[in-house]
C-alpha cells in the first residue's frame, strides 16, 4: 500500500463531508473525501504539466491547513518527493536544505511565510514559488490546478501505477537539538506500517469522530497523525493558530488530538493560576482536586471513599476542564519528549486520557504507545507488535522494524553509524523494560560526565524541576567540571504570586540575587536533588532573564532543548558557576565512610558539602 491510497481507502469504506477543514474569514471551510480527491488529481495532472518528474523535489513552507494535504498527496502521485520545512528556519538553514535536497518548486503558506524562504530560494535559483493566500505577483497554488485542468489523465494514471511501497516519498530534515539538520528519507512502507499499527490502538469511532491539529505538519509526528485520522476515517479540523486553541476547541468539539508535553504544561499552570484566584471554599475544593488527582492511579482502585471523593471532585471541578476542550475528548496522544507522571495522573483523574507514546522521525514514528486499555504512567508504554526491540551498550534502545528509515539523504557515512546492515537502528536513547512497558531514562548524547568521571542524567532532574510552577524551564549543566549546576528561566508571574507581588516593580538582575528569591528556587532544587546520589545533586543555579523558543534558538519547534546552543549563548553565566571552586574529586566520597576518613578527608568533605 501506498501513502495516498489511504484517501481511496476513506472513499470507499468511511466517506466524509469533513475529511478537511479550516477557518477562512471566520467560518469552518469543509472539504469532503470526494472533494479533496478531485482537488489532489487536478494538482497532479497541474504538476506534471509544470514539468515535475518522478524523483522530483517539492517543499512546503507552511502552518497546517487542507492545502498542505493536498499538495502532499498530489507530489505522491506523481512519484515526486516532498521536502516539508519549518517556517521558522533561518535563511541559511534554508539555502542549506534546499541546495542539498535540489527542491525544484515550493509552496509557501503567507507573505511571511515567503519571506522568509525567498532570499534563499533566489540565491540558489528556484523561481516556481506558489502560495496558499493571495499575495500580489505571486502565482497561487489554484494556478497549479488551472494548469491542470483536462490535462494528462493517462500519464497521471501511468505514474500513480508506477510508484512502488518502497519508493521514498518524502525526505525530513530533523530539527536537531545540536549540528546540522539531516535529511531522513522515509518511504511510503516505512509511514504506511505505522499509521495501520497506530490505528490499532485508536478508540475512535470511524466516520464519526473529528480531530484538532495544531502540531506542524511537516514533523513526522503530526504528517503520521494525519494519514492516521485519514485511514480511520476522522475528520481533521485545523487550528487557526496556537494562540486560538482554546477557541477552536470549543467549536470543533474534537475527540482527538496530539499534542506535545510542553503545551499541556502550560494548560496545567493556567488552570493552577486560576484555582488560586477562586475564593476560599473554592480554593478549597480545587485544592482537593488537584491532591486526588496527583494520587491517581488507573491501573489501582484506591477504594470506595477515594472513589467517592473523586466523582465529587469530577462533578465540580474536572468537569470544566473536559468542557474546556470541547466536552467530546476520548483520547490525546502526548509525544516528542517526556510528560510528566504528575500531569498524566491529574488529566487521566479528569477523565482526560493522555497517552504518551514514543518514537523518532527515523522510525515514522512511533516505536511505542500506551493505549486505553494498556497503561504506565511514567512509561512510553507497550512496544509496536510489528517491532522489535531491544536494549545495546549503555541501555541504548535499538529498534528493528518496517517503520524504520531508508536513511540519511547524501550521507551514508552517518547512515551506518546509526544503522547496521541488519537493520537495527540505534535511536541515542536510554531505556529500560519493565513488565513489557518502556520507560526512556535519557538521551545517551545528552547523558554527560563531571570531572569525577561519573555519569550525570539531565533530563531526570530538569523534569522534576519543571514540576515547580515558578519554573518555566531548566537544564542542567556541568559536563567536564566538578559538580552539576543548572540554569532556570523562571515563571515570573507564579514567583510573583507567591511573593505576594513584592518584587513587581524591582530590576530582574537585583531580584534573582534577593534571598527570598534565591530561597524559592533552592527550596525546589532541594526536592530535586532528594532523588539523586550524592554526586549527581545540584550545587548551584542561575536564573535566565529571558525566555526559550523556537523563535529565539534556545528550542527546537518540538520545544526540546537545544543544549549546545544554550551552553553557547550563556557561557559567561556558566562561567561565573565554575570559577574559582575549590579543586575536589567528588567521586572519592562516594564510598568512604564519615569514621574512615583522615583529618584532611574530612576538612575536605565538609567544604564539599558546603559548596
Amino acid at each position: 500500500m501506498r501513502l495516498f491510497d489511504l484517501l481511496y481507502r476513506q472513499l470507499e469504506e468511511n466517506p466524509l463531508p469533513d475529511a478537511f477543514a479550516h477557518k477562512v474569514l471566520g467560518f469552518w471551510k469543509k472539504y469532503s473525501t470526494v472533494d479533496s480527491l478531485k482537488i489532489v488529481n487536478q494538482l497532479s495532472q497541474g504538476l506534471i504539466e509544470l514539468g515535475i518528474k518522478p524523483g522530483d523535489k517539492i517543499s512546503i513552507v507552511s502552518e497546517g491547513r487542507p492545502e498542505w494535504v493536498f499538495v502532499d498527496l498530489a507530489c505522491q502521485h506523481v512519484g515526486a518527493v516532498l521536502v516539508p520545512l519549518y517556517p521558522t528556519l533561518s535563511t541559511q538553514e534554508y539555502q542549506m536544505i534546499l541546495k542539498e535536497s535540489e527542491v525544484k518548486m515550493i509552496f509557501v503558506s503567507n507573505g511571511v511565510t515567503l519571506k522568509s524562504i525567498s532570499s534563499a530560494a533566489q540565491k540558489i535559483g528556484i523561481d516556481s514559488i506558489f502560495a496558499f493566500n493571495k499575495i500580489g505577483g505571486v502565482k497561487s497554488w489554484l494556478d497549479v490546478m488551472r494548469e491542470g485542468k483536462g490535462k494528462n489523465k493517462e500519464e497521471l494514471e501511468q505514474r500513480m501505477k508506477d510508484v512502488r511501497a518502497e519508493d521514498i516519498c518524502t525526505i525530513i530534515y530533523t530539527s536537531g537539538t545540536s549540528g546540522a539538520p539531516k535529511g531522513v528519507m522515509l518511504t511510503h512502507t516505512n509511514i504506511v506500517s505505522n499509521v495501520i499499527e497506530s490505528s490499532k490502538v485508536s478508540t475512535l469511532d470511524k466516520g464519526k469522530d473529528r480531530a484538532l491539529s495544531f502540531l506542524p505538519l511537516n514533523h513526522i509526528y503530526e504528517k503520521a497523525g494525519i494519514y492516521i485520522y485519514i485511514y480511520s476515517g476522522i475528520g481533521v479540523y485545523f487550528a487557526e493558530s496556537l494562540e486560538q486553541i482554546a477557541d477552536n476547541l470549543k467549536e470543533v468539539k474534537p475527540h482527538t488530538f496530539n499534542t506535545v508535553p510542553r503545551l499541556l504544561e502550560k494548560v496545567y499552570d493556567k488552570i493552577l493560576k486560576k484555582g488560586s484566584e477562586l475564593s476560599t471554599i473554592k480554593k478549597g475544593i480545587f485544592n482537593r482536586a488537584i491532591s486526588l488527582g496527583l494520587k491517581y492511579d488507573p491501573n489501582k482502585n484506591q477504594g470506595p471513599l477515594y472513589n467517592r471523593q473523586l466523582s465529587v471532585a469530577n462533578k465540580l471541578v474536572f468537569s470544566k476542564w473536559r468542557e474546556a476542550l470541547g466536552g467530546n475528548i476520548k483520547q490525546i496522544q502526548c509525544g516528542a519528549s517526556a510528560l510528566q507522571p504528575r500531569l498524566a495522573r491529574v488529566f487521566w483523574a479528569a477523565g482526560i486520557h493522555v497517552l504518551e507514546g514514543y518514537g523518532l522521525t527515523e522510525t515514522s514514528p512511533v516505536i511505542a504507545a500506551n493505549r486505553m486499555d494498556a497503561i504506565k504512567i511514567g512509561s512510553v508504554g507497550k512496544v509496536y507488535d510489528n517491532l522489535e526491540v531491544k536494549l545495546g551498550e549503555e541501555n541504548e534502545i535499538l529498534v528493528k522494524g518496517p517503520s524504520v528509515m531508508k536513511g540519511y539523504y547524501k550521507n551514508e557515512e552517518l547512515t551506518r553509524e546509526v544503522l547496521s546492515d541488519d537493520g537495527w537502528f540505534k535511536t541515542g536513547d536510554v531505556g529500560k523494560i519493565v513488565d513489557g512497558y518502556l520507560h526512556i531514562t535519557d538521551r545517551k548524547k545528552e547523558l554527560f560526565k563531571t570531572s569525577g568521571g561519573l555519569y550525570i542524567a539531565p533530563q531526570q532532574v530538569e523534569n522534576k524541576l519543571k514540576e515547580a510552577t515558578i519554573i518555566e524551564q531548566a537544564m542542567v549543566v556541568g559536563e567536564g567540571e566538578k559538580f552539576p549546576a543548572v540554569l532556570i528561566v523562571p515563571n515570573m508571574d507564579e514567583v510573583l504570586t507567591k511573593l505576594s507581588g513584592t518584587y513587581s516593580l524591582m530590576d530582574f538582575e537585583d531580584m534573582r540575587r534577593d534571598p527570598k528569591v534565591r530561597k524559592l528556587f533552592q527550596d525546589e532544587i532541594d526536592r530535586a536533588n532528594e532523588i539523586l546520589g550524592k554526586w549527581a545533586k545540584i550545587k548551584e543555579f542561575r536564573l535566565i532573564s529571558t525566555n526559550w523558543s523556537p523563535e529565539t534558538g534556545e528550542l527546537t519547534p518540538t520545544m526540546k532543548l537545544k543544549r549546545r546552543v544554550i551552553l553557547e549563548k550563556y557561557k559567561p553565566i556558566l562561567d561565573t558557576i565554575y570559577a574559582n571552586k575549590s579543586d575536589f574529586d567528588l567521586s572519592k566520597f562516594e564510598n568512604m565512610k564519615i569514621e574512615d576518613m583522615s583529618l584532611e578527608e574530612l576538612e575536605q568533605f565538609e567544604k564539599m558539602e558546603s559548596l
